[in-house]
């Protein structure tokens, strides 16, 4: 129910009287109004398209229009159009810190909890990511810049906008208003990819006393122990041609679970400690062969040799009935994964915690996108603000999609080509200039400290939660982070109220890896590793603070607007 303030009345009803006073005015006065109008030609210049306001902006942003409670101060409530709100169970405050937009505007971190554990929800697979983002981008005015066209001219300072690279990779970014060729980009990279078990190409199997199987491979470090006996549901992406030839990619997500993979009762004296054979032993189950007395084995949908006819025909049928697809022969491939089904949610005595899958790394990317979103766009900003966010980290970036491909510093490239005039034309110099402006926050998840395993941490180099970001070291060259990108780093923490914390793996542990080095190296800019700590990493449910991911957007916004101002104070 919506609470009104005496203030609020007022001015709406003062609008409404100045509305039915219009309605009601003799034609006379209309005519005379037109005439007058007539007599002050400015009247009829065309107006400036109308700016989103703040409070609009971080409304969008915060995604309050999916939050089950919403209270909006006078001010930002009259900055938000009305068909934003209308639906809402909104409660109006005369308090600004109780209004839910200027939390977002404030980068409380409470504030976007909930937002965290709804993305994860909703976004099951990297195309889903990629989508979710594409669509908030566009909602605040971000422009897509296809990359088969030409970007001459499309570009220009002041401007936001995003590419996409196979559906499963996404740069966006900001152009300074001040911006001049050869400045820098503050650049942050993280990776949206996540463990999971794909679907086998051809991943129809014999039934197996009376179960039906699917046949699915690990994508990095996936079906592990952690996977066994968990509700899997299936989604991802389908490539259909429809009746007139034309080809197109559909997104599809199961929201009940379809599969298990069931352990063996310790009663058979057969360990399930993680050593079991992925390939024979950890099988999805996904239905059985006859669950009606007297049903016939299901028989192949299409003729051999096709797609669908490799595949499990009650799986063709469930996937086609969820895209409204009638013939079967119009799915021509597909590439779908297993994911844990079990929601995010926040949990612990005070709700300290949010036990979710696919923390890694949906948790820095998701927090550095919402950064970018949120930033400031000042009229003296000068350089251009970019988050990368890659596939197939966790499989060592080697694809066209991952970081080690040439998309990074293709957009980067291209952005600049396009904003090159005659009093700087585009080159190598004015690239090399760019990049050595530049700086990287490389953004991925760090391991938490472990109560239970205290000794496997170096002293004052263990990371809690829900206290900020975690800048990360590695002497052997697993991170890029150095003692110049530290104390950047550190400067920006210091000018926005950021708490860093420090992490190192002891010398008898093996340490991870990043887009970090791959990057730095590849462009040759400054970097440093930085990312929010969790805990159970690489299990297919995780961990982290219910105030990480609004402290991951707070940091990583603060070095987005802050970068620039840092880094004069090095020169």
């Amino acid at each position: 129910m919506t609470r009104h303030t005496p203030d609020f009345l007022r001015q709406k009803s003062s609008n409404m009287s100045l509305r039915m006073a219009a309605s009601s005015a003799p034609a006379s006065a209309l005519a005379s109004s037109r005439l007058s109008s007539f007599a002050n030609p400015a009247e009829f210049e065309p107006k400036p398209a109308k700016t989103m306001s703040e409070a609009e902006k971080a409304f969008i942003v915060g995604e309050l229009k999916n939050q089950r409670s919403v209270a909006l101060c006078d001010a930002c409530y009259r900055d938000i159009p009305e068909s934003q709100t209308d639906s809402l169970p909104l409660q109006l405050t005369t308090s600004r810190s109780s209004c839910s937009a200027c939390a977002v505007m404030d980068s409380k971190p409470e504030a976007f909890t909930e937002p965290f554990c709804a993305f994860l929800k909703e976004n099951p697979t990297v195309f889903h990511a990629v989508n979710y983002f594409k669509t908030k981008m566009t909602s605040l005015g971000y422009k897509e810049l296809p990359p088969r066209e030409d970007w001459t001219g499309k570009i220009e300072a002041g401007g936001k906008y995003f590419v996409t690279r196979n559906g499963s990779s996404t740069i966006a970014f900001t152009v300074g208003k001040a911006f001049k060729p050869g400045n820098g980009v503050a650049i942050i990279a993280g990776h949206i990819d996540a463990l999971t078990a794909r679907v086998k190409p051809v991943s129809k199997k014999p039934t197996a006393a009376g179960y039906v199987q699917l046949g699915v491979a690990p994508y990095a470090g996936a079906l592990n122990e952690t996977w066994w006996d968990r509700d899997l549901s299936i989604g991802g992406r389908v490539i259909v041609r429809d009746g007139s030839g034309k080809t197109s990619t559909k997104l599809v997500k199961l929201d009940w679970p379809i599969a298990r993979i069931p352990t063996l009762a310790p009663h058979f004296g057969v360990g399930m400690l993680g050593q079991n054979n992925k390939e024979t032993q950890a099988v999805p189950i996904i239905g059985l062969d006859s669950p009606n007395s007297g049903s016939k084995p299901a028989e192949p949908l299409g003729p051999a040799g096709s797609f669908v006819a490799t595949q499990p025909p009650r799986l063709v049928q469930l996937i086609s009935k969820e895209l409204g697809v009638n013939d079967y022969s119009q799915i021509v491939n597909w590439e779908l994964e297993l994911f844990d089904l079990q929601p995010a949610t926040v949990g612990g005595i005070d709700k300290e915690f949010i036990f979710a899958g696919r923390i890694d790394d949906k948790l820095c990317s998701w927090a550095a996108f919402q950064g970018l979103l949120a930033s400031d766009q000042k009229e003296d900003d000068g350089t251009i603000k970019l988050v990368a966010l890659f596939d197939d980290e966790e499989i060592g970036s080697l694809l066209r999609q991952g970081a080690k491909g040439n998309f990074l510093p293709s957009v980067i490239e291209r952005t600049v080509e396009s904003l090159c005039d005659k009093e700087k034309a585009f080159g190598p110099g004015v690239v090399g200039q760019t990049y050595a402006n530049s700086f990287l926050v490389s953004a991925d998840v760090t391991h938490a400290v472990n109560p239970n395993f205290l000794s496997r941490y170096l002293t004052d180099h263990a990371p809690s939660l829900n206290v900020g970001i975690c800048i990360c070291a590695d002497s052997n060259g697993h991170m890029t982070t150095d003692s110049v990108s530290t104390a950047i780093l550190t400067r920006v923490c210091e000018l926005s109220g950021c708490t860093p914390q420090i992490f190192q793996i002891r010398n008898d542990s093996r340490s991870g890896g990043t887009v970090g080095p791959t990057i730095s190296s590849a462009l040759g800019v400054r970097a440093a590793d930085a990312g929010m700590a969790q805990l159970s990493m690489h299990s297919i449910r995780a961990t982290c603070g219910s105030l990480d991911p609004g402290l991951g957007v707070k940091f990583f916004k603060a070095f987005l607007d802050k970068w620039e101002q840092v880094d004069a104070e090095w020169q």
